[in-house]
């Protein structure tokens, strides 16, 4: 399906100097795994892929990021084609450092075409594989070795029926434990791997806040802890659903197991800016200061012993962290001991130009007087 430049409302043609993209070209864009953007002689964009909106090089009708725009304008002096490699901060929060590689083309009818790769993926994976495996080696060591402990007292208590039962039990605990921490694994490893933009799609918060809170649902009623959700008003991100769930919903369970029995979890949704944020907040035990700053880190645990005691692995909010870095976003923390935590979710906004369903790619020509049509 060919997509049409985006006219000014009232229009009934083509906006006089807007280059003319060909069809051709318009229906390679869509398919193509590296992120698209065409813009004019002058660096307006006129066209960007969703791949290069989520990773924040489009801001409403500029490119974000200075050396792009600047190899652009090369290409458009003197016609000849480019590529490089670069480091750039991805807009607009800057947290994360993205390894891109530019390719920049003119098009020959006054747009010129810009391919973009992001390079840190196969490179973030080495280095992934290095460290991981000395980590959950260290992990996996006490549900392993409890659960050969009490393999043996089962065998010793043989003939004691209340004993063997008991032991049972310790056995049932640890294994389910340790099904824990080798699923939370699973799910690290494929966050630190993996590229959520390559299979995203246009995620509804509200729905998303919905399924998450249904998830704890159960697990909050056992406690008599209910959930307080509100939002603003109806937001969109661009975004793997799954990564986003499961981010959400271990900030749901932590929020269970700190707080205290009859108490309240809010879940509120609002909009800043560009960003979309998602608050959950408790009436929990709170954190000391002085971890605030490490409870991101993979295996940190701030009371190792509540930890065994809730089933924790140390590897819910490292899970948090990766999903909101993937989708070009941060989690921030609020704590006060004796009061409670509140952590909030930001993850750019999702700005949908197309009201045609499954649509790839979005149309930007003059967005720049966006909100005045």
């Amino acid at each position: 399906m060919t997509s049409n430049l985006l006219q000014p409302e009232g229009m009934g043609r083509r906006a006089p100097g807007i280059p003319e993209i060909p069809d051709e070209v318009a229906r390679i864009l869509a398919v193509l795994p590296s992120a698209s953007i065409v813009v004019d002689l002058d660096g307006v964009v006129l066209r960007a892929s969703d791949r290069s909106l989520a990773l924040g090089i489009v801001n409403r009708s500029s490119i974000a990021i200075a050396d792009i725009a600047k190899l652009v304008t090369k290409v458009a002096i003197d016609g000849e084609s480019r590529e490089q490699e670069m480091r750039a901060r991805r807009p607009p929060l800057g947290r994360e450092l993205l390894e891109l590689r530019v390719r920049v083309a003119d098009l020959g009818t006054g747009a010129i075409l810009v391919l973009i790769d992001d390079l840190a993926e196969e490179r973030r994976v080495d280095a992934v594989r290095r460290d991981f495996v000395a980590n959950i080696s260290h992990e996996l060591k006490t549900p392993v070795g409890a659960l050969s402990v009490l393999a043996e007292a089962v065998q010793s208590a043989s003939d004691d029926p209340v004993q063997v039962r008991h032991f049972a039990e310790r056995m049932q605990l640890e294994a389910t434990r340790l099904g824990h921490l080798v699923q939370d694994v699973i799910d690290l490893s494929r966050l630190q791997g993996d590229d959520p933009l390559s299979h995203a799609q246009v995620v509804s918060i509200d729905d998303l806040v919905e399924r998450a809170v249904d998830d704890v649902r159960m697990l909050a009623a056992k406690r008599d802890i209910e959930f307080v959700v509100a939002h603003e008003s109806e937001t969109y991100i661009y975004a793997d659903l799954g990564q986003l769930q499961t981010a959400l919903r271990n900030l749901l369970v932590n929020a269970v197991a700190y707080s205290l029995d009859g108490t309240s979890v809010a879940v509120h949704t609002r909009l800043v800016e560009s960003m979309v944020e998602i608050m959950v907040k408790d009436q929990g035990i709170g954190i000391p200061a002085n971890d605030l700053d490490r409870i991101f880190e993979r295996f940190y645990r701030v009371d190792p012993a509540r930890s065994r005691s809730t089933g924790g692995t140390g590897l819910g909010l490292s899970i948090v962290k990766h999903v909101c870095q993937n989708h070009g976003g941060e989690c921030t923390v609020w704590s006060e001991v004796g009061v409670g935590s509140s952590f909030t979710l930001r993850i750019p906004m999702y700005r949908p130009e197309s009201d045609e369903p499954g649509e790839r790619t979005i149309d930007l020509a003059v967005i720049a007087g966006e909100g005045q049509s």
